[in-house]
């Protein structure tokens, strides 16, 4: 498989496990044949010593010329510190879309075998907007913004994504019965955009008895449309469905940009040590391809990976296995080469 067009990709290897992971997945992906110049740069605390700068100009710079990136884990520190590196780049950006497939792979047993799930959320706006201050001591004013511009943009994605893939079923998930105006608004937005796919079914449900749904029967659900803060949440708890955020991918897309990254975190006591499993960023890598119109290069390394998983004679240890990451690298390019 070869193609003459060279794709340049912005690349954050992270912090923690970041850099084995991002090479990993790098050498893969150049196994392929499929022509990549990368840019690489640092972001938060490393970025941070060196350049006193937790997003440097050159990495925005990057972006902007490229419209594409593949990121590692980036720390984010809790209850002080910088800004999370993710949200900033998502609101620089304007990737309005999170998009996380949650579909299990071969071989890996758990305890809800054949989910196939796709969660899309809001990215921009709703809590994270990061709005907060202090009204008097001890009192923290947190502000979520909801506007019709935001929501019918993601529910129009969701269900462009489902018209163009042939899913069947879109919920919606809100908590309007509590926050009557604004998660009022998004589900009149996507109540509207439903109109547009007669052919898509619609539906609405309340977030905390979509979490209860969700653990009880997930086979229930198709397309989980939500706001911000419910995305993030409810996207890690389906995780869980197939392994956890160690496997599954991540995109965050919009209209000019679009930065594939894995979901989990930097994981700093494992780094170094050639233990960490790269599947999640791998198949976000997958979803870059596909992005950037690769489609037969995503679907041979999405086989590699379902075939090395199926074997399970190199797996890392997360997985049950006892191979390290470059091994597992080294099995997928080995099952791409032969053409699996």
């Amino acid at each position: 498989m070869t193609t003459q067009k060279k794709h340049t990709v912005t690349l954050i290897p992270g912090d923690g496990i970041g850099p084995e992971v991002t090479d990993a997945v790098v050498r893969i992906l150049e196994a392929t044949k499929v022509g990549f110049e990368w840019e690489r740069y640092a972001a938060g605390a490393e970025a941070f010593e060196k350049y006193k700068e937790y997003i440097p100009k050159d990495l925005y710079d990057s972006i902007e010329r490229n419209k594409l990136a593949l990121k590692g884990p980036v720390t984010t520190p809790i209850g002080g510190g910088f800004a999370s590196i993710n949200v900033t780049l998502r609101k620089k950006f304007e990737l309005f879309a999170n998009f996380r497939p949650i579909k299990n792979l071969p071989g890996l047993e758990t305890r809800y075998p054949g989910v196939d799930l796709v969660i899309v959320r809001e990215n921009t706006e709703g809590e994270y907007v990061g709005i907060e201050h202090e009204v008097v001591p001890g009192v923290v004013e947190s502000i979520k913004i909801i506007t019709e511009k935001g929501s019918t943009r993601i529910a129009k994605f969701a269900f462009e994504y489902a018209r163009k893939h042939h899913r069947k079923k879109i919920h919606a998930i809100h908590k309007a019965n509590i926050m009557k105006m604004s998660d009022g608004l998004f589900l009149k937005c996507a109540r509207e955009v439903s109109k547009g796919y007669p052919e898509i079914t619609y539906g609405e449900h309340i977030i905390d008895n979509t979490c209860m749904q969700l653990v009880m029967n997930p086979y229930q659900y198709d397309t989980l449309l939500l706001e911000n803060l419910y995305g993030d949440i409810v996207s890690d708890l389906c995780a869980a469905f197939v392994g956890g955020l160690g496997l599954v991918p991540g995109a965050n897309l919009g209209a000019d940009a679009a930065i594939f990254e894995a979901v989990h975190g930097s994981a700093p006591d494992i780094a170094g040590k050639n233990i960490a499993n790269p599947t999640a960023l791998l198949q976000s890598a997958v979803l870059m391809l596909h992005h950037i119109d690769e489609h037969a290069a995503a679907e041979q390394v999405q086989r590699a990976i379902e075939k090395v998983y199926s074997e399970k004679k190199t797996l890392t240890r997360d997985v049950g296995g006892k191979s390290g990451t470059r091994e597992f690298a080294d099995a997928i390019i080995q099952a791409i080469e032969e053409g699996a």
